[in-house]
């Protein structure tokens, strides 16, 4: 991945990103008051190679002025019919309200379909109210099975091939 969103750019994750794009997720999960979990639901990003590109998935930064302000990834899991979930989708407040995480979403689904997958689930928290009406303007149905502690909303979304 590598495109241009405005002043922004979406890439792939490289080794070096680890500890800024680890930071932007932990500051925006303090700033709703949802913890900070490195050995649990945000062990993913500490080991990004295994959990998402060796496992079949992506990891992808957003930069501006070359600097880390965003995340974005998914994931193929079992759950489902040929099946991903889409994690560690978090932009800094400063950057927020400027289209870029419905922009994301789209690029998101755009590279699962050309995978062929079938399914999109995610998990978020309904304080992430920017979130989660994203994620229901965009499509994706209400569904059960939360796996993740700090998360109370499940959502699918099928893709149409």
């Amino acid at each position: 991945m590598y495109c241009k969103y405005g002043e922004f750019l979406v890439r792939d994750w490289r080794k070096e990103d680890r500890s800024s794009a680890a930071a932007v997720i932990k500051t925006v999960l303090e700033e709703y008051g949802l913890p900070w979990q490195p050995k649990l639901a945000d062990r993913d990003v500490i080991e990004v190679e295994s959990a998402y590109l060796n496992a079949g998935g992506e990891f992808w930064v957003v930069e501006q002025n070359a600097t880390i302000v965003g995340t974005a990834a998914y994931q193929p899991i079992a759950r489902g019919q040929s099946a991903v979930e889409i994690r560690k989708m978090y932009l800094l407040p400063e950057v927020r309200g400027k289209g870029l995480g419905k922009y994301l979403l789209a690029q998101l689904e755009k590279a699962i379909a050309i995978k062929e997958y079938q399914e999109i689930w995610l998990e978020t928290a309904s304080i992430l109210k920017e979130a989660v009406k994203l994620y229901e303007l965009s499509g994706y149905q209400s569904a059960d099975g939360v796996e993740t502690e700090r998360c109370d909303l499940v959502y699918r979304k099928q893709l149409h091939q």
